[in-house]
């Protein structure tokens, strides 16, 4: 790995993940592992009754740019929508993997551009972003779920 690769600023947002740690009740949990790197991300959500992120939690076990990557989606994730999660998840496998030359808008992603050039790196980048989406998508279908069924009694 080059220099580049783990940079300073890299390695200060992978220390921040102190600043989200793991809720106490969370609406839902997921974990989650990329079996190529190994990384594992844990993500303890809450979700407003409209449908966005309310609180997010994390404990994460990866390389310093999974953590960065980690860091940077709990940072943006509250006040997010499924769908706002969902598309990030997409336009930073298409910029990871060089399908799209446009960085996402996920705020602070082009940090982590030089690893676009170390694919087995994605795995470890896109792992949070991949559970946080499926995590809110299930948050929002049980919220729902819930209104529906209010609605009906």
């Amino acid at each position: 790995m080059t220099a580049t690769l783990y940079n300073r600023q890299i390695l200060a947002l992978a220390v921040t993940l102190a600043d989200f740690p793991r809720l106490t009740s969370p609406m839902r949990t997921g974990e989650r592992r990329a079996p190529l790197c190994g990384s594992r991300v844990t993500i303890d959500m809450d979700m407003a009754a409209h449908g966005t992120v309310a609180r997010l939690g994390l404990a994460v076990e990866a390389c310093a740019l999974g953590q960065a990557a980690a860091a940077l989606l709990a940072r943006a994730a509250p006040g997010q929508s499924a769908a706002a999660l969902a598309a990030a998840h997409g336009a930073l496998a298409a910029w990871l993997t060089g399908t799209s030359d446009t960085p996402p808008l996920w705020p602070g992603v082009a940090v982590l551009a030089a690893a676009r050039a170390y694919p087995a790196r994605h795995a470890a980048i896109l792992l949070p972003f991949a559970l946080a989406a499926d995590l809110a998508a299930d948050l929002c279908a049980e919220l729902s779920g819930a209104r529906a069924q209010e609605r009906a009694a």
